[in-house]
């Protein structure tokens, strides 16, 4: 019965809050997915035991730096065109025909001066929706619920298949240069001496050979 009580109240608190806001479901379901792989894609490359160390040192840091490009391009563009969208809608700038006509004919005759605003930016539909008929203030939400979902799913898509396959070349781009110019500096510095009596005497190999000539008489 516990069980049952706390599966009841995970319920209703998903529903009040994506009961209204399919498209913040989709985006929050999205970052959670894009997290788990990336922990999957860590995970499998940590445990391979056919990768050898010194590339899991230089795939792992990659794979994880991947992550965070897709998910931050994912959360920025998905979220910034739902804001975008569920403001249209807010503002009147979208509506439903049956709406919009309550707006111009209704309520224009009731608050003229209020109404003549409907579309700008400061106006508010949301404080005459409760005025509504119950159709409409359910086509309302219907249309709000699919203007959010289907600018969610832009932004997806946008994320996705353009933007972060762009910034991961970038960075991926950037990074095969920072290691080659790291190597490059590697094939450049000087070698050190490899005798064993170099750190005794300062001409290393030559003074070794000096006193080890076969002409040399005591």
């Amino acid at each position: 019965m516990a069980n049952l009580s706390i599966f009841e109240r995970i319920k209703i608190q998903l529903f009040n809050t994506y009961g209204r806001e399919y498209g913040k479901m989709l985006i929050h379901t999205g970052i959670i997915g894009w997290a788990m792989s990336s922990v999957a894609q860590v995970f499998a490359i940590a445990f391979n035991e056919k990768i050898p160390k010194e590339q899991k040192m230089f795939m792992i840091p990659q794979e994880i730096a991947d992550a965070a490009i897709n998910i931050v391009s994912f959360y920025a563009v998905t979220r910034t065109l739902s804001t975008l969208a569920n403001k249209a809608v807010k503002c009147g700038k979208l509506l439903p025909g049956n709406v919009s006509k309550y707006f111009n004919t209704t309520l224009i005759k009731r608050i003229p001066n209020k109404i003549k605003n409907l579309g700008k930016a400061n106006f508010d539909v949301e404080k005459y929706v409760r005025q509504m008929p119950p159709k409409l203030k359910k086509n309302y939400h219907n249309f709000k619920n699919g203007i959010d979902v289907l600018a969610t799913l832009t932004g997806s898509i946008i994320s996705c298949n353009i933007l972060t396959p762009v910034f991961r070349n970038i960075y991926a781009s950037h990074k095969q240069q920072k290691n080659i110019a790291k190597y490059n500096n590697t094939l450049q510095a000087p070698d050190k001496p490899q005798n064993k009596y170099s750190k005794y005497y300062p001409l290393g190999k030559n003074i070794y050979s000096f006193t080890n000539r076969g002409d040399l008489k005591i």
